[in-house]
């Protein structure tokens, strides 16, 4: 941090030493209209925070905090195509990729908007012509979509596949991504060769598990169809060239993205085909214009209602004032229930950084653990800790004022559940509480005694909720464009560049190191003992 942000963080810390004793609880006591405070909109999107110990002064301390940072300047640097992943002297637009206007983006004196509109339009034509079945495979139209790819070439689209699954009237779709040969297998398992369509996300084409599953796809369909055919089954995500000729896939069904475009971010542009695809242009363009309406509302909405910003901040407070380690995603919704392993990646890929701008090691916490399921599914399962236990998770909760199904009246018991939860974990059950409840149901003094002290409930345990009228593509590339920006907000803040991942260099270089190990054509000469004692293992229960 800036040593100004560190001086306001101070004053934040100081704050919360003096209010540590208030309650979320009493909070509410001593103010009828907090959750009118403490909520803003983003469209149609209502974003509840009144949930947390965050206060008035504590509010105001965090727009002192994003000021001290030189948020504003740092907002308008990546919108204007500035050179912010500073490691890699990359400018950040995955925002071009969703804009709709004619305006021109500026990347290193270029208009990239005229490229990008072409590889939509290519895209949108060849969707079309495999929906409609006038670009077919050798059985006729096809039937299955199967995307091989690696993190964001992956998360991004099987996320968002599953989240609009209501939407789906194209192909059926598919997703490979583990290097474990079981995921490839159990796909192909499913599909007929002569009408399934591959797809192979890598930009450089060069991504290990990527191209070891399209290898494996590959010799699969030739097995089953014959090497003439795959040019007419298989499609590249990707930009070079080359390797995709090489590979046997024509020029005109490679689409190709940028290098201003991080993995992470990228299902916007045509690794987002596969989701095309089973949706269609029209609801592909919904998904892109929520979106877009998120990068307006952050670029041009006033801190105070902007709820990136606010977002950002919640978790600002929850990470480096109140020292809290993880933070939960809880989406009511079982078309989401990839949403948090997707946002892990966005998040702990972009934020979970040790060095900040100028080269130093940073001497506060970054990016927290993020993690999460479906409820009600979770309340089965980890809710006991986050209610019980000895760590405080914030945690954010999403949920549909109507479902996608009419099923009876599930949904109204899944949002009963959503919101008695939020407020569960707010107030929480004192050990007097839990005691006249089991009098009452005729529990003796002594057993009620006994048990009180295991029904307790801490409670003052903060939350978030995100209320929204329905899960379509617009509102759903609305939440994504929402947490994109908080995670940028949260990076500006702590100082670091949330933009590049060096991270996942160093264990990919080890692994092919030890690939001729493992496969018995070197030794483990030089090696640690436990590594060189694993491998020797391997070897022997393999040979057993």
């Amino acid at each position: 941090m800036i040593e100004p942000t560190k001086k306001q963080l101070s004053r934040l810390k100081a704050h919360r030493d003096a209010t540590a004793g208030t309650t979320i609880s009493q909070l509410f006591e001593q103010d009828e209209t907090r959750f009118d405070t403490f909520s803003a909109r983003c469209g149609d999107i209502l974003f509840d925070y009144s949930k947390t110990a965050i206060d008035e002064e504590a509010r105001a301390l965090l727009f002192d905090l994003a000021e001290a940072a030189k948020l504003e300047d740092k907002r308008a640097a990546l919108f204007a195509g500035e050179p912010i992943n500073v490691t890699e002297g990359r400018a950040v637009q995955h925002m071009a990729l969703r804009r709709s206007g004619e305006e021109p983006v500026m990347i290193d004196g270029e208009d990239v908007m005229p490229g990008i509109r072409e590889v939509r339009r290519r895209m949108v034509e060849f969707a079309n012509g495999v929906r409609n079945g006038s670009i077919a495979g050798t059985g006729g139209a096809f039937t299955d979509i199967v995307n091989i790819g690696i993190g964001g070439s992956d998360l991004g689209p099987a996320m968002v596949t599953l989240a609009l699954a209501p939407y789906h009237d194209g192909p059926r779709t598919h997703f490979v991504s583990n290097v474990d040969g079981a995921d490839i297998a159990s796909v192909l398992a499913r599909v007929t060769a002569a009408t399934t369509l591959f797809i192979v996300a890598s930009k450089t084409f060069t991504t290990q598990e990527t191209m070891t599953n399209a290898q494996t796809a590959r010799a699969w369909f030739v097995e089953q169809v014959g090497e003439e055919a795959v040019r007419q089954h298989f499609a590249a995500l990707s930009t070079a060239l080359d390797k995709t000729d090489a590979f046997g896939i024509d020029e005109e069904r490679t689409f190709g993205f940028w290098d201003w475009v991080g993995g992470r971010y990228s299902v916007w542009s045509a690794i987002g085909l596969s989701v095309m695809l089973a949706v269609g242009p029209e609801r592909f363009d919904e998904f892109l214009a929520g979106a877009e309406a998120v990068d307006q509302h952050f670029r041009d909405t006033d801190i105070a209602s902007n709820v990136p910003i606010l977002m950002a901040l919640v978790g600002i407070w929850h990470r480096n004032v109140c020292g809290y380690d993880t933070h939960a995603v809880l989406p009511y919704d079982q078309h989401l229930s990839r949403f948090a392993a997707y946002l892990q990646q966005l998040d702990m890929e972009s934020n979970g950084k040790r060095i900040d701008l100028g080269g130093n090691e940073v001497d506060h916490q970054t990016g927290p653990v993020v993690w999460g399921e479906p409820g009600t599914n979770g309340q089965h399962a980890f809710y006991q800790l986050i209610h019980q236990g000895t760590s405080v998770i914030p945690a954010d909760f999403l949920i549909a004022a109507r479902a996608n199904q009419k099923t009876g009246d599930h949904h109204e018991k899944l949002a009963a559940n959503a919101f008695a939860q939020t407020e569960a974990l707010m107030v929480g059950k004192s050990k007097e509480q839990a005691r006249n409840e089991l009098l009452a149901k005729g529990t003796s003094k002594e057993d009620a005694d006994r048990l009180a002290p295991h029904k307790v409930f801490p409670g003052n345990r903060p939350t978030c909720t995100f209320l929204y009228p329905k899960l379509t593509s617009f509102i759903l590339g609305q939440l994504i464009a929402l947490y994109e920006h908080k995670v940028f907000v949260q990076g500006a803040i702590w100082d670091i560049n949330s933009f590049d991942q060096w991270g996942v260099e160093l264990g990919k270089e080890l692994a092919g190191e030890l690939l001729p190990v493992v496969k018995g054509e070197a030794n483990a000469e030089g090696r640690n003992g436990s590594t060189r004692g694993l491998i020797d293992a391997f070897h022997a229960m393999r040979a057993g």
